[in-house]
């Protein structure tokens, strides 16, 4: 495979969504981009707060501007708070460094991103490598 195409974007939301309904998870929201960055999905889980969207988007998002899952940059913001401070900014604001943004890979080629909020970060994280995982593709949380 070598884009993310509608279909697949499909696969991963119902998988993501199958597994938030199986734990018993708060709504949420959860958005696929492909490797360029362009949204391919997104959908919102009725009852979700208001900012959830562009949470989900920014943990994708940050994800794909920095090539590791956001666990990883999670992880490297505790480490190397100014860099990830002065990357957000040049993003203009738009990376969300927690868990739940996931790369999406096919091998070693680069698909795009899946974020997810909603829950715990921990708990949008294991939707999202669901999802990916139920489409049979490769899943790189950080």
């Amino acid at each position: 495979m070598t884009e993310l195409t509608l279909d697949v974007a499909r696969k991963i939301l119902d998988a993501a969504l199958a597994t938030a309904i199986e734990k018993k998870l708060k709504p949420l929201v959860i958005t696929i981009l492909d490797a360029r960055g362009a949204v391919k999905l997104t959908a919102a889980q009725d009852g979700t707060s208001l900012m959830r969207a562009e949470i989900a988007h920014g943990k994708a998002y940050g994800a794909l501007a920095l090539g590791m899952g956001s666990r990883a940059l999670f992880q490297r913001a505790q480490e190397q708070a100014y860099f990830i401070g002065a990357v957000n900014a040049l993003a203009q604001g738009r990376l969300v460094p927690v868990p739940g943004g996931v790369l999406v890979l096919d091998g070693t080629t680069l698909l795009g991103a899946v974020g997810v909020s909603g829950d715990t970060s921990d708990n949008d994280e294991i939707c999202a490598i669901a999802g990916i995982e139920a489409a049979g593709l490769k899943a790189n949380p950080g």
